[in-house]
C-alpha cells in the first residue's frame, strides 16, 4: 500500500498544474497510472467528461451501471450520448436477475437498508467489472459535497488498491456549463425538470431553487454518497477504515 500511495503522490505532483485534458491523457497513457476505465452515470453533468474522454481516446472502456431502478430518460440519454460521441467500448453492468430475486425480491431493500441496496445494485457489479483494471476515471468535483472538498486529480482507493482519477476535480459548476455550451453537448432531459443531480428514480427528487444540487439524492436520509466498499467481508461506508 505504501508503494501505491507513492505512485499517487507522484502522479499528483506530475499533473498538479495541468488541465483536465492533460490529466486524462496522462491517466490513460502514463505507466504510473496503469490500465484505466471510466465509470459514468450518464447523469446531469456526465457528458462533459465523456466528451473529453472521447477526444482523448474513444476506445477507453466506459462502465455504465444500470441498477434497474434508473429513470427511463437516463437509459435513452445513455444510448444517444454514446452514439453521438462515438464511444467504442461502453459496458453496461447489471446485477443478475437471480441475485436480485434472492436479495431484494420485492424491490424494497432501499427502504430498509439503502446502503445495502446501493451495494447490491451498483457497488458489487462495478467491483466485478473493475477487476483487471488498475484504476478508474470519475466525474467527482470538489464543489459537490463536503467530503469532496479536498479532492485531488489522483487518489488511492485503499479498500481496493485502485487509483481514482478525477480530471474535473477543480471545475466549478460554471466551468461545466460553459464546456457543455461551447461544445454543444446534449443535456440530460431531467435537468430542465428540476433534477440537477440524477440517480435511481426512487431515491432522487427534484431540487428547489437555492438548495444544494445534491439535496435531491436520498432526501431525508443520512446518506449522500452511493458507494460503499467491502472490507474483510464487512460493508463499510466510503472513508471508513476496517
Amino acid at each position: 500500500m505504501a508503494a501505491l500511495r507513492d505512485r499517487v503522490a507522484k502522479l499528483n505532483a506530475r499533473y498538479r498544474h495541468h488541465g483536465a485534458t492533460d490529466v486524462l491523457r496522462g491517466a490513460l497513457n502514463d505507466p504510473e497510472a496503469g490500465r484505466i476505465a471510466m465509470v459514468s452515470s450518464f447523469g446531469a453533468e456526465s457528458v462533459a467528461l465523456l466528451h473529453l474522454v472521447a477526444m482523448v481516446d474513444r476506445r477507453t472502456p466506459v462502465l455504465f451501471i444500470d441498477t434497474r431502478l434508473l429513470f427511463a430518460e437516463t437509459l435513452v440519454y445513455q444510448a444517444e450520448v454514446a452514439e453521438r460521441l462515438g464511444l467504442r467500448d461502453v459496458r453496461i453492468l447489471r446485477t443478475d436477475e437471480e441475485t436480485l430475486k434472492a436479495r431484494d425480491p420485492y424491490g424494497a431493500l432501499r427502504f430498509s437498508d439503502p446502503d445495502a441496496c446501493c451495494a447490491l445494485r451498483k457497488t458489487v457489479p462495478l467491483e466485478t467489472a473493475l477487476e483487471g483494471f488498475d484504476g478508474w476515471i470519475t466525474g467527482r468535483k470538489r464543489y459537490q459535497s463536503g467530503r469532496r472538498a479536498a479532492l485531488d486529480f489522483f487518489e488511492l482507493e485503499e479498500a481496493t488498491g485502485r487509483i481514482k482519477v478525477n480530471p474535473l476535480a477543480h471545475w466549478a459548476p460554471e466551468d461545466v456549463r460553459a464546456y457543455m455550451d461551447e461544445n454543444r453537448l446534449p443535456r440530460h432531459p431531467l435537468v430542465a425538470q428540476g433534477y440537477p443531480s440524477i440517480g435511481c428514480q426512487p431515491c432522487t427528487t427534484k431540487v428547489a431553487e437555492g438548495e444544494d444540487p445534491r439535496a435531491g439524492r436520498w432526501r431525508g436520509q443520512d446518506k449522500d454518497e452511493c458507494g460503499i466498499h467491502f472490507i474483510d467481508g464487512r460493508a463499510a461506508r466510503t472513508g471508513e477504515r476496517a
